[in-house]
């Protein structure tokens, strides 16, 4: 990042602050197509499409050289399921039921690799039909257990990875993962983790997505407050059942074929299907841009919570806590280790800055983020960690066994931005 592109994105969040709150975005009349790598920088990306928070398809020129592309695939473009079968066949991998709804989304189970390759086999065989029903091994962690070297080249476009750069730290999990299936599997109506970004790459075969942009899934709710497994069922079309959906635009729809890239933003909703048998490599981050995206997303879950269990504030101990603790089981994370993660980044961020002066900092050399991006990350965390240690039911949550009290870090990192004024 430039000095040009810190100042418009401060200056574009400043915007932000002083704009009242709409609760729904508008569709664009269309998904951009980024053709060349030469002529697209990450300034054009960050400018375009990460601050404005819109989708944009890359070409399969970004991703030519990737080991993925040339192992994974036969010839015919198909996917190689000998090569497959060699590499993992012994790994344990996560299936769902595409045809089973649990909910809003899809039963899993576990199953070795070599297992999940004959029943796709069978599938095939079938004419695209089993009576074992549509599996899809979705969410497998290859990069976490086993190597993903050689297989792909992180995008520069979306390198700065504050979640998977939280989870690396820790050594315990990740979000990078490994999506394949016959034609037909799908993945239903939802929005990302976290309200994370995402990008996604057909490894082969083809995806046709729909999507929906933040606010628009609240005119998809049904007569009884849900939102919808599939918005391509008959039934989505009843009026009865979904009153406020003609107050809804059109999706945006999206064919991807094989070698391109997604780009999906934050707090979009969508839905995808696999239109050939597909491989797909996907990843959710966030970063300083969809960090408040990310806030708001959690206080919200936490006020859900907070309303369903409400008949026991009064009665039950530790009411507060438990709520915290529901959170989490809900959603993969509650306020405490929302804090932990702001603390590990933020303190990651400290290391890369030096007083080089009064009121002066540099960046260290060699530290692959440069100074710029540092203090982009750095205001985008004190921005955030501010609205925090205001936040009631934070200041409910223990924080003593971290390395900093929030108050600390929060006036640490305001200290870099005032020295950084002049940078």
């Amino acid at each position: 990042m430039d000095r040009e592109t810190r100042v418009f994105a401060e200056g574009y969040f400043r915007g932000l602050r002083r704009r009242l709150p709409s609760s729904v975005c508008r569709t664009p009349g269309g998904v951009d197509f980024i053709e060349k790598p030469d002529s697209f920088s990450y300034t054009d990306f960050f400018k375009g499409y990460l601050l404005p928070n819109v989708p944009c398809v890359f070409s399969s020129a970004f991703t030519e050289s990737w080991g993925s592309r040339r192992h994974w695939v036969t010839p015919s473009g198909k996917p190689d399921f000998d090569y497959l079968l060699q590499n993992y066949g012994d790994v344990v991998v996560p299936v769902a039921n595409c045809g089973v709804q649990e909910y809003n989304s899809n039963p899993k189970e576990h199953m070795p690799f070599r297992d999940y390759i004959s029943y796709w086999k069978e599938f095939i065989q079938g004419d695209y039909s089993s009576p074992r029903g549509c599996l899809y091994l979705k969410d497998w962690h290859l990069c976490r257990d086993s190597s993903a070297e050689g297989l792909f080249t992180l995008p520069v476009y979306f390198s700065s990875d504050w979640l998977n750069e939280y989870w690396d730290a820790l050594d315990v999990d990740d979000y990078r993962f490994i999506y394949m299936g016959p034609t037909g599997t799908w993945s239903p109506f939802h929005a990302d983790i976290f309200r994370s970004f995402s990008w996604s790459v057909n490894i082969c075969g083809r995806k046709k997505w729909f999507f929906f942009p933040p606010g628009q899934e609240e005119a998809l709710r049904d007569c009884h407050g849900g939102l919808p497994y599939d918005v391509t069922a008959p039934s989505f079309l009843d009026t009865r059942l979904h009153p406020l959906r003609k107050h809804c635009s059109p999706p945006l729809e999206v064919t991807q074929e094989a070698g391109e890239m997604v780009f999906v933003p934050s707090g979009w909703h969508h839905q995808v299907h696999n239109l050939d048998d597909t491989i797909s490599i996907n990843h959710n981050w966030v970063n300083g841009c969809n960090l408040a995206n990310m806030w708001h997303f959690l206080q919200q879950e936490l006020c859900n919570v907070q309303q369903e269990i409400s008949e026991w504030r009064n009665t039950m101990p530790d009411w507060h806590h438990h709520c915290q603790v529901i959170m989490r089981s809900c959603s993969g994370i509650n306020f405490e280790e929302f804090y932990h993660f702001l603390e590990v980044i933020a303190e990651r961020r400290l290391l890369l800055v030096k007083d080089i002066g009064p009121g002066e900092v540099e960046c260290i050399k060699g530290s692959g983020l440069g100074l710029q991006q540092t203090i982009f990350d750095i205001g985008r965390i004190a921005e955030v960690l501010a609205s925090v240690v205001v936040n009631p039911d934070f200041q409910r949550v223990d924080t003593s066994m971290f390395s900093q009290r929030p108050e600390d870090l929060l006036q640490q990192l305001e200290e870099v931005m005032a020295a950084s004024e002049s940078l």
